[in-house]
């Protein structure tokens, strides 16, 4: 519908802009069109829009910006751009040799503002390799390598004898530790010894979880190498009014009816040599038999519960290559009188490795490995048998003396301190341990059902062969001493000297029952039932302090590592038939 003659829409011609900055005759641009930029606001290029404008005012009122606008072309502006045209700064392009001559006679570089230049270059030249590469070099060169042997300056205790306190009672130290329990005289030789680790466990409702806890860890796995009846869990782990709670419960856990509890501080803290020492209430009453509380120590190089970690390194300490080393401790047959002495696979990581093997070392002056191995301690394992409670207190070694017979004829090997209360254990060993062992009578009021008073039981040991010693307590007494030449070498069955262990020693508290460690009399035994823990302390001579779990000459952080599937899947229970590894070839048999 065409607009009407009035309509708004009606075309009308464009109004110029009010103002221009330029001359009339410049308006325009090339070929005759309009230029954009001398068109008012309200002009368009086309004037057959499909709207057309009609009489009136534009709809739209001329802008301020078209009073100043300028075209694009500068020749618009009035500007001849002709390369012949001279301007007044002209002299600055073109060169004039008359001109210039002074300034292009020559000269030298070596100037004094010359020499100033180069000399800062130089200078932020030298800056820029000594903050890129002399920094970093003085910086290793001049490091100082933090101590694996403990946790001076971090929880633990510094030349001072001074303690931090750690935010949140996470130090080596804890801060609830009395006074009057930083330092213990030695049992065996009156010196003074210091506090290198303790936990009061005053702090309720502690998670012991994988990842809850700095020191310490439960596990989750059944203890099948020793056939517990139990499932242990961490949850059967925690703290309540100042003590460690560990409870063995009638409770169905992975198809088990029992469920207990078993942690540790593998990895995490470990010591060597010194007083290990506990404060407890045993479980159930003194006179049911049945259940198994037990405080040990283990070498770092096997996890207890995991045994293919275990598998030829329990429950060896050596460090000779010999048959001792072998698996049965017989090869052919020989020594005689070794026959059916062992059902042991060997010393995996022995003395005879060979070169090249698998090894997590140290080396011996003559270019042999040290023999590493996880020995065991046993503060205690609890037991009841003639309605009395008792406590077997032992080490375990491998290999084996003559039909488990250490040297325990002598004082200087063997000695009790109250026949009255200890005596010499029966077993000594069988085709996969051997014991040096003594049983000692509890205070019988110190059980859960009875008047559960705390007992004091701990080990104190030196490592090593002749000089060497475990001494072990009993309701903070001292109830026997192993001396290191009852392990000495022997002729009989042609093995080595055994050290008192060497190895960095992790910390284990565990409650299950077995049937394998004597009668349990479920008729009789009460469900829920604790071990009351009350605290756990370290202490080692001052001028002989060994922590940590990965200590220069017995190291085992890389190996494990390197086998770390060993140490964390419970269910790979043997070396080479599970984990599929090779055992390292031996000198002894010819094989390197």
């Amino acid at each position: 519908m065409a607009p009407s003659a009035n309509s708004p829409y009606e075309k009308q011609a464009m109004s110029p802009s009010t103002a221009h900055l330029l001359p009339k005759q410049s308006t325009t641009s090339l070929g005759g069109a309009p230029s954009v930029r001398s068109m008012a606001s309200n002009a368009s290029l086309k004037n057959d829009g499909p709207y057309q404008s009609g009489g009136g005012r534009p709809s739209i009122a001329p802008s301020i910006s078209d009073k100043f606008s300028l075209s694009a072309d500068p020749a618009s502006w009035g500007s001849d751009l002709s390369p012949s045209h001279p301007e007044p700064d002209d002299y600055l392009h073109n060169p004039d040799p008359r001109r210039d001559r002074k300034n292009d006679a020559g000269g030298s570089v070596f100037t004094s503002r010359g020499l100033m230049n180069l000399g800062c270059l130089m200078i932020l030249g030298m800056g820029l390799v000594t903050l890129f590469a002399g920094f970093p070099i003085a910086s290793y060169i001049t490091q100082t390598m933090l101590s694996t042997q403990g946790g001076f300056n971090l929880g633990g205790i510094n030349a001072t004898g001074q303690v931090p306190e750690i935010p949140g009672n996470f130090g080596l130290i804890d801060i609830d530790t009395p006074e009057d329990a930083r330092t213990k005289l030695s049992w065996e030789t009156g010196e003074e010894m210091q506090l290198i680790f303790s936990d009061e466990f005053n702090v309720d409702g502690r998670s012991f979880y994988p990842g809850d806890d700095p020191y310490w860890e439960a596990v989750d796995l059944h203890y099948w190498l020793t056939n517990n009846m139990e499932w242990y869990d961490p949850a059967a782990i925690t703290t309540k009014d100042g003590a460690l709670r560990i409870t063995l419960s009638e409770k169905t856990t992975h198809d088990l009816p029992w469920q207990g509890g078993m942690m540790s501080t593998w990895n995490k803290f470990c010591y060597t040599g010194g007083l290990l020492e506990t404060a407890l209430i045993l479980p159930g009453a003194n006179n049911i038999a049945g259940l198994w509380p037990a405080v040990w120590a283990m070498g770092n190089l096997g996890r207890a519960g995991y045994g293919a970690s275990l598998d030829g390194m329990w429950p060896y300490t050596y460090d000779a290559c010999d048959v001792g080393t072998v698996k049965n401790q017989t090869v052919e047959g020989q020594p005689l009188m070794a026959k059916d002495l062992s059902y042991l696979p060997g010393q995996r990581l022995s003395r005879c490795t060979c070169p090249g093997e698998s090894h997590p070392g140290p080396m011996h002056s003559d270019n042999t490995f040290v023999g590493r191995a996880a020995p065991e301690i046993d503060i205690f394992e609890a037991q009841v048998s003639n309605q009395r409670g008792h406590v077997s207190q032992s080490s375990q070694w491998g290999p084996f003396n003559y039909h488990y017979e250490w040297f325990n004829a002598t004082d200087n090997n063997l000695e009790i301190y109250d026949e009255t209360v200890s005596e010499l254990n029966a077993y000594l060993g069988g085709v996969y341990q051997q014991a040096t062992s003594v049983v000692s009578t509890t205070n019988q009021d110190c059980y859960e059902l009875e008047t559960a008073c705390f007992a004091i039981y701990g080990f104190e040991y030196k490592p090593g062969y002749d000089d060497s010693y475990i001494t072990w307590l009993n309701d903070g007494k001292r109830a026997w001493t192993f001396r290191g030449p009852g392990a000495a070498a022997d002729n009989r069955v042609e093995i080595g000297a055994r050290p008192v262990p060497q190895e960095p020693m992790y910390i284990l508290a565990n409650l299950g029952m077995s049937g394998n460690f004597g009668e349990v009399d479920l008729e009789h035994l009460t469900f829920p039932t604790t071990m009351s823990i009350d605290y756990v302390r370290v202490y080692q001579p001052k001028g002989a302090i060994n922590i940590g779990c990965d200590p220069i000459d017995f190291p085992t952080k890389a190996y494990i590592e390197e086998y770390l599937e060993a140490y964390t899947n419970p269910n790979l229970t043997t070396w080479v038939d599970d984990y599929k590894q090779p055992v390292p070839r031996n000198s002894f048999l010819g094989e390197c």
